[in-house]
C-alpha cells in the first residue's frame, strides 16, 4: 500500500509538471515595451498563461524584477519562430502580441482618445 501511494504522487508530480511545461514558453523581448499599462524591459521572459478557452491572463516574469499579468485571447495556430508583435503609439511601443510555438498571444490594445 506504501508503494501505491509512491507511485501515485510521483504520477501526480510527474503530470503537474508536464502541464505546466504546456502552458509556458520563453521569448527573447529585444526592446522595451509597453504591456497594458505597465513597462517592460528588453530581456528573456518565461511567458505561462491561464484559462484554456480564447480568454486567457497572461503572465510574463523576468529573472530579478517584478511579474506582470494582463488579459489576452488565445489563438491556436503553428510558428517556425517565436517572436512578438509591437505597435508605435504616441512614441510608445506597445506589444501587441506574442507568437509562441503553437500558439499566438493576442493583448488588447489600449483606447487611444481620437481614434
Amino acid at each position: 500500500m506504501k508503494r501505491f501511494f509512491g507511485y501515485a504522487l510521483m504520477l501526480t508530480l510527474l503530470t503537474a509538471t508536464t502541464f505546466a511545461a504546456k502552458n509556458s514558453q520563453s521569448v527573447t523581448l529585444s526592446e522595451n515595451v509597453k504591456v497594458g499599462s505597465t513597462q517592460i524591459l528588453a530581456g528573456e521572459y518565461k511567458v505561462s498563461w491561464t484559462g484554456s478557452g480564447p480568454n486567457v491572463q497572461v503572465t510574463l516574469a523576468k529573472s530579478g524584477t517584478p511579474s506582470v499579468t494582463v488579459a489576452a485571447k488565445m489563438v491556436a495556430e503553428k510558428h517556425d519562430h517565436r517572436g512578438f508583435t509591437v505597435n508605435r503609439m504616441a512614441g510608445v511601443d506597445q506589444l501587441e502580441g506574442i507568437q509562441l510555438r503553437d500558439i499566438t498571444l493576442v493583448f488588447d490594445s489600449p483606447v487611444v482618445s481620437g481614434q
